[in-house]
Order: structure tokens, then C-alpha cells, then sequence
């Protein structure tokens, strides 16, 4: 691998790690994101192979036995998410800037494995205003947005395992702080 590094971005639910992906994609064509595999059924808007792969549940299992997976996790005790280990690959040993969007399932696994990637936790301003987010996104039943808020309450309390906190005032920022961290190859706190 290049000097590169890999950075890992997680947080908890609604916090907006798509949406600060969605505008580090935008801003910074130069950095790839990883795409990953899903399980669950699109969102509306949602395109396959753009914002996730969606597979049924043979794919997944497959992709799984045959080691294609970087990390996976069942998340929200719903569906299955993973990053596909090649493109990871293939962008570090080009010297790109790479990034995962996961969840901290993912992050602990992926640890493991490239303990040399940045670990940035996205962190909410306050709870409230992560729950104004979850409800406001209107994509969820009352019962999952119930189980979201369970795991995101867990999700929070892992925020010291992280090498570098970003708080979530506003997206774009968010995104060229998240940008700025890659291009400066440190790990200090932000």
C-alpha cells in the first residue's frame, strides 16, 4: 500500500454519515468511498450500485464464505451491511484518498484487520436533534425508529474508541473537516 491511509467514518444512526459521504463525494471527486452491500430493500431515491449494492440473502451468505467481505454486520437486528474487500484494495494500492461510511460494527471489525485506518466518530450536536433527524427522515416506522434509537444510544457511548471525533453542525463543514483529516494524514483530535 501507498502512504495513503484509510479513513473510517461511523456514528450513530441518522447522525448523517450518508449525507456527509453524499457531499464529501460532491465536493471532492478525488476521494473514493467504498459502496457497500445490503440487505435491506431501497429507500426511495435510492440507487443500486450509487448509494449501496442491494443483494438478496444467497448474495450476502456468498460473499461472505468466499471472504469477499472487509467487515459485515447484521445491523438494527434487520438486514446485513458489509464492505467489499476488492475495491478497498485496489483504491489504497492507487494512492487515493479512500473512505468507509459503516457502522461501528463494521468500524470494531475493520479495526481489526487495518488497525492503520483513521477511525472518525460523526457525533450529533445534541440527542435531541439526532432524533429530530431520524423522525424527520420519514423513511422508517414508529417500531424502527424505536429499535434505531435503542442502537444509536449505544452507538454514542463507543465514541472514546474512536482516534478522531467530527460533530455533525452542518453537513458541508462536517465533510471538509472529514476531507482535511485525509489530506493530513494525522490522527489528532478534532
Amino acid at each position: 500500500m501507498t502512504g495513503n491511509r484509510l479513513v473510517v467514518l461511523a456514528g450513530p444512526t441518522a447522525v448523517g454519515k450518508g449525507t456527509v459521504a453524499a457531499a464529501v463525494r460532491e465536493q471532492h471527486p478525488d476521494v473514493w468511498i467504498s459502496v457497500s452491500v445490503t440487505t435491506r430493500r431501497a429507500r426511495p431515491g435510492e440507487v443500486d450500485g450509487v448509494h449501496y449494492h442491494f443483494v438478496d440473502d444467497v448474495e450476502f451468505d456468498r460473499l461472505v464464505a468466499e471472504g469477499e467481505l472487509l467487515e459485515w454486520a447484521v445491523v438494527h437486528k434487520a438486514a446485513r451491511y458489509g464492505t467489499p474487500r476488492g475495491p478497498v484494495v485496489t483504491s489504497l494500492e492507487a494512492g487515493r484518498p479512500s473512505m468507509l461510511e459503516i457502522d461501528l460494527q463494521g468500524a470494531r471489525q475493520v479495526r481489526e484487520t487495518m488497525p492503520e485506518a483513521v477511525f472518525v466518530f460523526l457525533k450529533p450536536p445534541s440527542w435531541d436533534e439526532l432524533v429530530r433527524r431520524l423522525v424527520g427522515r420519514g423513511t422508517e416506522t414508529a417500531e424502527e425508529r424505536e429499535r434505531r434509537l435503542d442502537t444509536a444510544r449505544a452507538e454514542l457511548a463507543a465514541e472514546r474508541e474512536f482516534d478522531v471525533t467530527i460533530v455533525n453542525h452542518e453537513v458541508h463543514a462536517a465533510a471538509d473537516e472529514l476531507v482535511a483529516l485525509m489530506e493530513s494524514g494525522t490522527s489528532s483530535s478534532a
